[in-house]
This record gives structure tokens, sequence and C-alpha cells, in this order.
């Protein structure tokens, strides 16, 4: 990102006039801030649903099934210096998207925020890479829960499962904002007792008060344990913890609907850092006293064998009885979860990009309980992109959906550190003092640079095992690395179109919103 990119002399979204797309700026209070009526939206979010939000956005088959495959190639201690190294980062991300969406709880969140601190074009990209990354991700997920269905009934078509579940996830979003949070609540709540059950019944295993004698360090130091194929198993894994933990910054796009952003938004911001760290830490660490590297049982990260899944292993271990169905069930959760978040997240994306002119303006239009429909109608078609799946091979489909929306999730978050880093300097440059932010991010200016760098060191490292395994496969790096030329695409084009200029950190709209 070079410094061309970083002064000029635009006024950002702020000082766009209402002609040009950016009307909802002139209303005195910012988007989703209205009296609640036909129209708008909501604020019915509650503390417990913004928490359990971005835990849930977290805890998905990047832990429950992937966490196998990251211990087998870069050994326990790999995987558990991989998982703490994007841990930080995330940290850090939240900081920065804490201080920014208290500040202005918008559903547009980071869209926002990239438009008025860095450039409407560089807005643009953010909005609708974002869009399409969680769109992309709702049908990436529905191919999966038809894969996990298969476990149960091996006969019955998986476009039956696909089309079931997309009506369910669709029902939840339309009927409301707090609908939805109460259904992402009760899918996360799920997760999160299965993850304490099974840390609890590691620990009582790995002190041999339970299924056998402890095990004690054998598996961190049989082979090359614990640190199996050095640097390189290490950076493989950087990239699997990467995914896992995107959905984390979900809670920004939630602040524009929750009831009082200024105590909610922190809170669940210090509340979820620390209990993904615990439950991802914790979790490789059982695995990793428990089940030795080399079990051929890690080999696979795939969610359509649940016997694979670690946490299947420890259960059975454990004298959980048919643990494998347990878990599939909860495999199931983690994936509808996922799906429901996907639809709410894109579908706000989407309505904040309408409401700035960034995309047709009918898919600003809200109904009387507060949900932008035809923006949700809109990304359900995207949705049903599943169903491409009957007509390829569902594995392969999965895989390209997945490769297509990959980047993309690191992409914002490079955004997020960005557009934090500028909004801090604007808001200082006119006078105003960080003390006065209602939460402000501890490690400012370090903590959005690092973040941004490691988020970079993330996405220029997608096809690093490609080129160190010495066979480079150009489809390969092709879907490695198709984000990118995505948000380029979209950036830049749209600067060319309306010869946009990066926004001036001395006019940049930085009034904060009253709640």
């Amino acid at each position: 990102m070079s410094s061309t990119t970083s002064g000029g002399g635009h006024a950002g979204a702020a000082a766009t006039p209402p002609a040009q797309g950016a009307a909802h700026h002139s209303d005195p209070r910012p988007p989703g801030q209205e009296e609640p009526g036909e129209g708008t939206l909501q604020r019915s979010l509650k503390s417990r649903h913004l928490t359990m939000i971005a835990m849930g956005g977290a805890i998905g088959t990047g832990l429950f099934v992937a966490s196998g495959n990251s211990i087998n190639t870069a050994g326990p201690g790999g995987a558990l210096m991989a998982y703490a190294a994007i841990g930080l980062m995330v940290f850090l991300l939240m900081q920065s998207l804490g201080e920014m969406a208290t500040h202005l709880p918008v559903a547009g969140s980071f869209e926002e925020y990239s438009t008025r601190y860095i450039s409407r074009s560089f807005g643009f990209a953010i909005g609708w890479n974002y869009w399409y990354n969680w769109a992309i991700t709702v049908a990436a997920e529905l191919v999966a829960a038809a894969l996990v269905m298969r476990y149960w009934f091996p006969d019955v078509p998986a476009w039956i499962w696909s089309a079931a579940f997309l009506a369910i996830l669709f029902t939840l979003n339309a009927l409301s904002a707090r609908a939805y949070g109460e259904g992402e609540f009760w899918f996360s709540l799920i997760k999160v007792i299965t993850v304490l059950i099974f840390l609890v019944l590691g620990v009582l295993m790995i002190l041999g008060i339970l299924g056998g004698p402890s095990p004690g360090f054998h598996n961190w130091t049989a082979g090359e344990a614990p640190f199996v194929n050095g640097f390189t198993g290490i950076m493989a894994i950087f990239m699997v913890a990467g995914f896992s933990f995107q959905g984390t910054e979900l809670v920004g796009v939630a602040a524009g609907e929750a009831e009082n952003p200024g105590e909610t938004v922190p809170k669940a911001i210090r509340t979820v850092f620390l209990r993904i760290l615990l439950f991802y830490i914790g979790a490789i660490t059982v695995i990793g006293f428990l089940i030795p590297y080399t079990d051929p049982h890690l080999l696979a990260s795939d969610v359509s064998d649940v016997s694979i899944s670690p946490f299947t292993l420890v259960f059975e271990h454990a004298g959980v009885l048919a643990a494998a169905s347990v878990m599939n069930a909860v495999i199931l959760t983690a994936i509808l979860s996922a799906g429901n978040s996907g639809l709410y997240a894109s579908t706000r994306m989407l309505y904040a990009l309408a409401r700035s002119g960034k995309a047709p303006r009918f898919l600003a239009k809200v109904d009387r309980r507060g949900v932008p429909m035809y923006a949700l109608l809109a990304t359900t078609l995207i949705g049903m992109f599943c169903f491409l799946t009957t007509l390829i091979g569902e594995g392969e489909a999965y895989v390209w959906l997945i490769n297509a929306s990959g980047l993309a999730g690191f992409i914002v978050w490079m955004g997020i550190a960005w557009s934090h880093y500028r909004f801090r300097r604007a808001y200082v440059l006119q006078g105003g003092d960080p003390k006065d932010l209602t939460y402000r991010a501890r490690f400012f200016p370090i903590g959005p640079i690092v973040a941004l760098i490691m988020c970079a060191i993330v996405i220029v490292g997608q096809g690093y095992s490609i080129f160190t395994s010495g066979d480079v496969n150009p489809l390969s790096l092709l879907s490695s690395y198709l984000g990118l030329p995505v948000f380029l695409a979209l950036w830049l084009g749209h600067k060319l179109v309306t010869k946009d200029k990066p926004a001036d950190l001395r006019t940049a709209d930085v009034a904060p919103a009253h709640h």
C-alpha cells in the first residue's frame, strides 16, 4: 500500500454530496440510529447476542475438523505457535474494530470506515468483497451441511439438504435481526458447550483419571515433535489458523443493530478474544497430549468424514457413547451457524452499500421488522450456487467456492487495520483527544501496523506450500490467489471510473454517533 494512497485532498464519504448517493450522511443521525419503525434497521441485539455472534463466527469446522490436520502438519508445538500468533493478530484487529465500532456503530461497519478514512473506492471494494466473501461462504456451508447429512442418510440427494438448510437460514434472517441473533446464540452455545466438555474430559484423560493411564509428554517428544516440518509447517498452519478465526469481525457489522453499542461492543470484544484463544489453544493442547501427530486419522480434514475429527477420537477414548454421531450433530450446528452469520453479514453489507450509493438503491429498502428484504433475497440467490454441486462433484464445487472467497477475509482485516490507523490520525489532526473515545485500542499505533503486516504475510504466503513442494501447479496457484485480483479489480476499477481521490484526514468525518 503505497504512500500515495494515504494522503491527498478528498473529504471522504462525509463530504460527498447527497446527489452522488451518499444521502444517508445528510441525516443528522447515523445509519441504523433512526427512530425504530417502518424502513429502518432496529437496535434489537443484546450483549449476549453480540458475544455469541463473534464467538460463533470463529468456532467452526476449523476447530472441530481441521485442527487434527494442523497437528499432523506442524506437530503439537508448531500448531500451537501458529494459532497463538494468529490469535494475537485477531486480538489487535478486534481492538482496532472495537474503537471504530463504538464510535460509529453502523451496519456498513468497515465499508463505512474504509470510505471515510481511506477512500470511497477502497470502501467500495471492501464492501463488495465482504459481501461476496460471506455470500459464497453461505453456499459453501450449505454444501458442507449436505456432506455431513450423508453420515446419517447416505441415499438422500445432497441438493435436498442444501435446499432445506437454505430455507431455515433464510427464515431466521427474514424474521428480524433479533431472530437471527437468537438463532446464532443457540447455535453457538452448542459449540461452546461441546468445546468445554471436550476440554474437561481431555484434562481428565491427560491426568490419567479417565480412559486409561496418563499419556504424559510422550506425544510432545515422539518423532519430530513438538515442531514437525520446522518453519514450513508453522507457515502452512498460519493460513489454516487465519481461516479458523475469520468471523470474529462480525461483531462490527452487528454493532449497527446492537441495543447499546457503546457498552455492548467493547464488552463483546473483550470477552470474545480471551474465550476464543482459550478454546483454540486449549483444544490443540489437549489433542497434542492425547493423539500422536503421526495418527493417520489426523491426516484428513474433510467435513464429510466425521470419524476423523480429533474431537470424535478423544470422545471415543473417553468412552462417550455414539461419539461420532454426537460430533456429527455438533459439526452440523457449526456449519449452520456459519451459514446463518454469513447470510446476516452479507445482507447487512449489501444494504450498507446501497445506502451509500455503491449498490442499486432498491437494496436499501427495509421492511417493518427492520430487515433489508431485497438485500437478503439477492444474497440468498448467491447461496443457491450450492446447487451447482448437483452438476459437478460435491467435493470439487466446495473447494472452488471456498477458494474463490479465501483471501477476502484477510483483505477485510487489512482494511480494518488501515482504516483504524487513519481514523485515529484524522481524529487527532482535527483536535480530538483519544482519551475521549468510548473504547480506546490500547496498542495504537503498533497494534494496527503489526496486524496489517501479519495479514499481508498470510496473503502473500497463501501459495507457500505450493512453491515449497517443488511441483508448481498453475491451477492450484490460481485458486490460492483468486481473491486478490478480484479485490484489486474492484478497487482500481472504481477509482478509474469515478476519478476518486484518497480521503483528506483534515476533513474526513470523525463525528461520533450518539447512542
